[in-house]
This record gives structure tokens, sequence and C-alpha cells, in this order.
């Protein structure tokens, strides 16, 4: 098999990870903060270790700051749910995923908010002219922004839009679902205010885990209230970081896999993941421009990107050549809409969607030339 959906779900796992989850399930088992015997305290120390890796990864010296999730979509729900007022004016870029989409639609259709949409090129580039123009016509409160396209692979240039926002005052909530782990994340040069991350892609952990970053300050409403292990002799929400947010029993199996991937990250550094997975992605661009009837999606080759390649072919639909790569070359990829219709629209493949390659880590240079041949061959000829 071999496996390009790692925009979704990254596989295989590094083996610290399997090892640190088998370790916590046999030898320790029990709930961090709840008990005062040792199991317990062993088990807060893997939580508190997760946070302390993740803190190193993301240039965070106070890893309180870093807040625990059961995903990314959690996280960007508390951060919108919990920043959004009544009345504001929300900007987005037009690669949003439904993550962020789905809850901002919400609190229009509630109207509570406007929404309004950052004009960008058919590769997803970013109008800074047009949103220059936008802010100094309009009065913005909130920014949720796609640092990298789960559909395109293109990184939005955060180092020049998030100047513009904080000029206009606008508190800035990143998306980071696809860039943590995959490139050098440092939330302090960033300057967001809120940075969400997912455990179980580029980071190489579990699924089932995930956080958000806050800058100093910036105290969003939780989603959830109730026991977490610290001052139960009070009836309200302990207003500490990170207890203020962790209510209920944490996955702890998961964080555990989760702070051994970030340790497996940190020891391996962004700055290589990036490099190999690019040169993967560079093989698949320039191999795929080179075949007859397929239109490559998103930025240009020679421009940073993320290992994400979309293209549709004339000759089959995205599902079906999808169907054809499992069924005929054990390639594992994924096709449609990827939960980000107005990415699509953005970039002119809606409503079918493309075929969304996105190798990983452990891929290998001879795998991407097997697929490239794989791809070709579905292109020669219509599959019976």
């Amino acid at each position: 098999m071999i496996y390009l959906d790692n925009a979704a779900t990254s596989f295989p796992k590094p083996p610290e990870v399997l090892a640190a989850m088998t370790a916590y399930a046999t030898t320790i088992g029990a709930s961090p903060g709840r008990s005062g015997h040792r199991p317990a305290a062993d088990a807060g120390r893997l939580v508190f270790q997760a946070r302390e890796q993740a803190a190193a990864l993301f240039k965070v010296s106070d890893s309180s700051r870093i807040i625990f999730t059961k995903n990314v979509t959690e996280a960007l729900n508390l951060a919108i749910m919990g920043l959004a007022q009544p009345g504001d004016r929300v900007l987005v870029s037009a690669m949003e995923h439904n993550a962020v989409m789905r809850p901002l639609r919400h609190l229009e259709q509630k109207g509570r908010i406007t929404l309004n949409i950052i004009p960008s090129s058919p590769a997803g580039e970013p109008d800074l002219d047009q949103l220059r123009h936008r802010l100094r016509r309009h009065s913005f409160q909130l920014a949720v922004l796609n640092h990298g396209s789960n559909v395109t692979g293109g990184i939005l240039p955060l180092d020049q839009i998030i100047p513009l926002l904080k000029d206009e005052g606008l508190t800035v909530v990143v998306d980071g679902a696809q860039t943590a782990g995959a490139v050098p994340v440092d939330f302090t040069a960033l300057d967001c205010d809120i940075f969400c991350f997912t455990g179980h892609k580029s980071l190489l952990g579990p699924q089932g885990t995930g956080g958000m970053i806050l800058k100093k300050g910036i105290m969003p409403e939780p989603l959830m209230r109730g026991g977490t292990g610290s001052r139960s002799e009070a009836e309200f929400q302990p207003e500490f970081l990170p207890d203020y947010y962790e209510s209920g029993t944490p996955n702890t199996i998961g964080l555990a896999g989760l702070g051994a991937a970030l340790a497996f990250v940190n020891q391996t550094t962004t700055a290589e993941i990036h490099r190999h997975e690019r040169k993967l992605a560079l093989i698949l661009r320039q191999g795929l421009s080179t075949i007859p009837g397929l239109q490559l999606f998103g930025p240009a080759p020679e421009q940073d990107h993320l290992p994400v390649i979309s293209f549709t072919m004339e000759k089959l639909t995205p599902s079906e050549i999808g169907f054809h790569l499992d069924r005929r070359h054990e390639i594992m990829v994924r096709v449609g809409l990827h939960c980000a219709p107005l990415a699509h629209k953005t970039i002119g493949s809606f409503p079918r969607g493309t075929v969304r390659l996105a190798p990983g880590f452990f891929n290998t240079f001879q795998e991407m030339e097997t697929v490239l041949e794989a791809i070709g061959s579905l292109a020669a000829r219509r599959p019976a």
C-alpha cells in the first residue's frame, strides 16, 4: 500500500507513539489530577510532558497557555464561539475549511456576526490590495485564517497579512491544522492571538488530540465547564490556565502518544520534515504536469507550499480515479471536496472536487514514481 492521505490523517505513526500509548495503558491507566496516588501523578506527568513538548515546538515560553482539545475543530469552535461578539464583522480567507466556515455561518445565520471573505486568485492567493481596501472601508473585530490549505497546499502569507490586521485592532485566530508539524511555526513571531492545531496530521500523533495556543491576555469563553481535578471545593470554573478550558477526563492515552509524537518531531525538526515532504511534492507536481488531459490546481511549483497536490482529469471523475488507484494500484488518496467547499469554489473545482495527493514524512521517492506511473496509465486509457 502507498498511503497518500496524510492531509487527512498521517500514517504510519512513529513507533514511539504506539509504545507510549501502550506503556500508559499497561503500566499507568489512571486519570491525571484526579487522585493523589502514584499512577495519577504519573498520568499528570505525561500530560505535562506533552504540553512542554508542544511549547518547545511552537516556541511558547509558558506551556500553560497550550490548551489541549480533542481536535482542531474543537479548538476552532472554542476560539470562534468564545471570541465573536454580537455585531462583530469577521474576516476569513477564501480557502477556509468547514471547521471554520460552519461555526461562522451558524453565527451569521443567527444574526450575530457579518462575514467577509478576502478576495483571492484562482490559485487561492489572497489579494492584499483588496484586503487593505476593505480594512479602510469597514471596521472588523475578528479574523480567522487558514494557515495552509488542505486542498491546494498553498501557505497563506501571514507575515504580510497579520500586521495589516493588527494595525486595525483585529483579534486573529489561525487554523494551523495543516501546518503544525509540516513547517516551522514560531507562535511569538507569528503574532496571532490564537493558533489552533491538531495532533493526528503532521504532528504524527493519534486521533482525538489537538489544541490551541493563547496569547497572553486572550481568554475566550470556554465551550464547557466541569470537573478539572483542581479547586474541587468551588462550584465555579477555575479561571487559571489550562484548567479554565480543560474540563472532564482528558484523553490521557492519546496525549501520551501525542507527547511521544511531538518529541519525535522536535528531534527530527520541522525544517527537515518540510524539506523531505517538499521534495516528494515537487516530484509529483512535475510529473503530473506532463500528463495530457490533467489539470493541476494551486500555487506555482516554485512557491513554498505544503505536500498537498490537487488535480482533475478529463476522462475520469475524481471518484473514479480514487477507486482505480485504490483497487488496481493500492494507492490511497482523497477525492471530492475535502470538507472545504469554499476553497473549491475559489479555485474553480466545485462541485465535483479534485483528487488530492498528500505525501508524508515516511513516504519515499520511489513511491512517488510508482504513483505517477499509475496516474499516467489511467490518463492514457479509460479503465474497464
